[in-house]
Formats: C-alpha cells, structure tokens, sequence
C-alpha cells in the first residue's frame, strides 16, 4: 500500500510540473532584449588590439560592450607580461562579473572572495570609468585558491571576487567577457573600436606601462 501511494504521489506531481511547463509556454513571453541586433568580432580586430598591447605596453583593452537588454555585454583582450610576485595587487569588481578564455601563455590566478586590505579604487580611473565599473584593490586573498591557468583555460570570476595574478611565466593573454547587469559601463560599437585602433590606446586602455593610469591598478 505504501509503495502505491508513492508512485500515485511521484506521478501526480509530475502532472502538476507538465501543467506548469505548458501554462509557462502558452504565455506571452517576449525576448529580454527586443529585435536587438547580434553582436559579431572577428579575430583579426582581436589579433589588432593584442599588437597593440604588445607594441605600447598596454594590458587591459575594451573592443565592445553592447546593450543586450536586462545587462551590458563586453568583450575586452588582455594582455600581461612576465611577473613572479606572490604579493601582487589583488583587483575586484563590485558590480561586474568577467569570464576569461586564456588564448595564449600561462599564469598562476589566485581567487577568492575575502579580501585583506581592500584600498578603493578611485572613480576616475580608465578601468572604473571604462572597462569594470567601481571596486576595490587589496594587498591579499585570505584562503584563495591558486589556479594553473594556460591556453584553452576558461575562468568564471563573479563580481565581488578577488584575482590575483602571483606569476605569468612569459606572459598570458585572454578575451574576457564583462557582464554588467547594472550597465554602469558605457557602450562601444564597432564603429568606436576601429576609432580606438587609430590611436596607441593610451586613453582607452586599463593598465600597462603605456597606459594613461597607475599601472598597479
């Protein structure tokens, strides 16, 4: 008896979540991000701004950030040289989440979300103003985990959580998507990146010796 009234209760709830699933479908469900236009980057604009890294020393570069509805969507190209510092600046973002696909090189990538030391990171910064939107720099990750990252590697780096890079063995380099969901960063089409390749990238770019702003932030 107990063995049936568990088969008549297991598929009377799965009645209950079919109706659910055909209600939800049978709604008037319109896209979050309504007639909007699909975003495309080719590697050789890519390939453009990691020359132009290598050739002013820049690191971080915005090639486009575009308004896909509830959030803003970036795509960016970084580029970073030879350090072995176990105590390097650790950065995070309050507001905006990145995902990195390494394309090239390797690095030790310490993450982490209990920051020691948190220093706030001036509002007019190119990377706050530009790129990642306000957060802090801290001298340390309490319990972070260091991460082997090399070519193919993909990172998730939620807004809030420190990365540290302690060691780039030659240099490292990624396309890292930046999800803005308070869209506090501004936008940039591809009309804005093929003006941007026309400069060296020192207005534009976070980081870097080449870079308009203090390189350690």
């Amino acid at each position: 008896m107990t063995l049936n009234i568990r088969r008549l209760t297991t598929a009377a709830l799965g009645a209950v979540a079919m109706v659910v699933v055909l209600a939800a479908q049978e709604r008037d469900i319109q896209p979050s991000c309504k007639m909007c236009p699909g975003t495309y980057v080719p590697n050789e604009e890519i390939q453009a701004y990691v020359k132009r890294a290598i050739a002013n020393q820049l690191t971080d570069q915005q090639i486009r950030s575009v308004d896909i509805g509830r959030s803003n969507v970036a795509v960016a190209v970084v580029h970073r040289g030879k350090i072995d510092n176990p105590n390097a600046t650790v950065a995070e973002h309050d507001l905006v989440s990145e995902v990195y696909h390494v394309i090239s090189g390797s690095a030790t990538l310490v993450l982490g979300p209990d920051l020691v030391g948190k220093e706030r990171r001036p509002a007019n910064l190119t990377t706050v103003r530009l790129l990642n939107g306000p957060g802090n720099n801290a001298k340390a990750i309490r319990n972070g985990v260091a991460h082997q990252i090399k070519a193919g590697d993909v990172v998730v780096i939620p807004a809030g959580t420190g990365h540290q890079f302690t060691r780039i063995d030659d240099h490292v380099t990624y396309v890292m998507i930046r999800v803005d969901p308070d869209k506090v960063t501004p936008h940039k089409s591809e009309a804005d990146s093929k003006k941007d390749l026309q400069t060296d990238g020192r207005s534009t770019a976070g980081g870097g010796r080449g870079a308009a702003t203090d390189p350690r932030r």
